[in-house]
């Protein structure tokens, strides 16, 4: 339902988060919803989430940007793999040439949210970042879109000894803008993702960096170009070659995942020959690229043309595979009982994750548990009522299920338009349904907070899927109406049983009383046929058999609403 006079501290949809998710949640609301009201939330004084967080030298995707960007808007650079600069770009675009830009309140941090059955609202405590004042907002539904990690500090273990070390630690998450490392000996702990992009990048002016690592990673090394995608640009255009190309690397992502749960050992065997090839004659290889996981397990990095392994074969980098001592005055000293000198020592070592933002969480004045929750097509939360959240894949391209989120969560809106709910709560139908972890994954950081983040049960719709083709079929293709998600309505908006039929009249401009006496499945086939209708707007009507967009959804107000006029 959308409120009747909307102003600054009241909204229909709360989003939390300017990153690339909450840009894409605001996104999909207004193009599917333009009658309803929003705001973004963020804490930071910036948009762009992760990519204007980071500074550190050479962060880039993980994954390539056409997947990786949204669905709706192609990505235009040459570059596939690209660097946070032009990541973050892309996502103010987004942004700017939507309006959702003007829809962000900076330096606004959600401390605490508490749901009102009565009322079908959220009541949200924000807290101004500089202030430190706290005001309050409302809402019917609170998007959660503000990542999975504490932006104001990274994980670091403790070292032995750390004090000792008379030179600079730092951790990638506060990467100093002054640091000069040029002709500097620089020591990473840590072999993920930040530490294999941290290497190369910074070999080329160090003196000499040297990755130090307590277990390898999986490694492979991909073009930072698409040359198929850039050919079919110029053949097709834009638009086309975007999707093309977006399809195409859905379909080798997945595949390579399947193949590698399905045949670990050959997976394993694949990757070492690939790495092999680029490294060395003589290499120890299985020393330091032959992780005792299988494939998968834990996340593949990538590396773009392989500049991890040309800078060790150009002897700027080198990778080292024990454990730390200590911490002494001129480095750290291992278990091997080999000393590693260093004039600087970065601490890759990895994220703090963070649930939800941090933000507790209540219901009719009952604290939300978010271990004794379970997660709903993983998007909601068993028991807390209109909360939805954005978590992507661990397996594949972060936004590609985000993507799916939130056309779900706009159909889910138009469900419950057309049929005069305010109200969505998931509940298991089975209390005793079993739980396992949250997700299926060996990641230190994810392990480290496995039991602070929500449960997922053993069958759908309570599975946190990592299967971007079944999640088309759960979020896209089927309804979003089922069994273990109730509907409601408020008693503070009453019952309004004509709602549909005259939602549809206003529709169709129809006031006659067939119209009125029919079903909602005829009354949508009678608004998809109506001659004051464009096709795309008879096609969304079928597709969401909702709302349609600009006009009302109140019964009680028969004129369009004002996105609509």
């Amino acid at each position: 339902m959308t409120s009747a006079a909307p102003d600054n501290t009241s909204v229909d949809v709360l989003i939390v988060g300017a990153g690339i998710s909450g840009i894409g949640a605001a996104y999909y609301l207004q193009r599917e919803h333009p009658q309803r009201s929003y705001a973004i939330l963020e804490a930071r004084g910036a948009s762009g989430g992760t990519w204007d967080l980071f500074r550190y030298p050479g962060i880039r995707s993980d994954s390539d940007l056409y997947t990786f960007g949204y669905e709706f808007k192609p990505w235009r650079d040459e570059q596939a793999i690209a660097s946070a600069d032009k990541i973050l770009a892309y996502v103010r675009e987004t942004a700017a040439e939507n309006g959702i830009d003007r829809k962000i309140r900076f330096h606004s941090k959600v401390v605490s949210a508490s749901w009102s059955s009565r009322d079908a609202r959220w009541t949200v405590e924000v807290q101004h970042a500089g202030t430190g004042e706290r005001t309050t907002m409302t809402c019917n539904w609170l998007f959660c879109a503000g990542g999975y990690y504490r932006y104001e500090e990274g994980f670091t273990p403790r070292f032995e000894g750390r004090e000792r070390f008379q030179g600079p630690i730092i951790h990638p998450q506060q990467w100093p803008a002054d640091l000069d490392y040029a002709g500097q000996r620089v020591l990473v702990i840590g072999s993920g993702a930040t530490a294999v992009t941290l290497v190369p990048a910074m070999a080329d002016t160090a003196a000499h960096v040297t990755m130090l690592q307590r277990t390898p990673s999986y490694i492979m090394a991909l073009p930072s170009e698409d040359k198929l995608a850039n050919r079919l640009r110029l053949l097709l255009g834009e638009d086309r070659a975007y999707k093309i190309t977006r399809r195409k690397n859905i379909i080798r992502q997945q595949a390579i995942w399947r193949f590698c749960q399905k045949y670990p050992t050959a997976a394993r065997r694949i990757i070492r020959n690939l790495n092999a090839k680029m490294l060395p004659d003589g290499y120890p290889v299985d020393e330091h690229f032959n992780p005792p996981y299988n494939p998968w397990d834990q996340r593949l990095c990538l590396v773009p043309n392989g500049d991890l392994f040309k800078a060790i074969r150009a002897g700027r980098a080198s990778v080292v595979t024990d454990r730390i001592t200590t911490f002494t005055e001129k480095g750290v000293l291992l278990e091997s009982g080999r000393e590693l000198e260093a004039d600087i020592i970065v601490t890759a070592t990895g994220l703090k994750v963070q649930a939800m933002g941090a933000m507790s969480l209540s219901a009719d004045g009952r604290p939300v548990s978010l271990p004794d929750t379970v997660a709903y097509k993983g998007m909601m939360l068993s028991g807390v009522p209109n909360f939805a959240y954005a978590a992507g894949y661990t397996n594949s391209s972060w936004t590609l299920k985000i993507g799916l989120l939130c056309e779900h969560f706009c159909r889910l809106l138009a469900y419950m338009d057309a049929r005069g709910y305010d109200t969505a709560r998931p509940e298991p139908a089975d209390r005793a349904m079993p739980t396992r972890p949250f997700l299926n994954f060996g990641a230190g950081y994810i392990q480290r907070a496995i039991d602070e983040l929500p449960r997922q049960g053993d069958r759908a719709p309570w599975l946190t899927s990592m299967s971007y083709a079944r999640d088309v079929k759960l979020l896209h293709r089927r309804p979003v109406q089922d069994p273990e998600l109730r509907f409601s309505q408020s008693q503070s908006n009453g019952a309004q049983p004509s709602l549909v039929t005259e939602t549809v009249a206003l529709w169709t401009g129809s006031t006659s009383p067939a119209v009125r006496r029919s079903s909602p499945a005829r009354l949508a086939a009678s608004a998809s046929s109506s001659p004051t209708r464009s096709p795309g707007e008879a096609a969304r009507w079928r597709w969401s058999t909702g709302t349609p967009s600009g006009w009302s959804a109140s019964a009680r107000r028969r004129e369009p609403s004002a996105a609509g006029r």
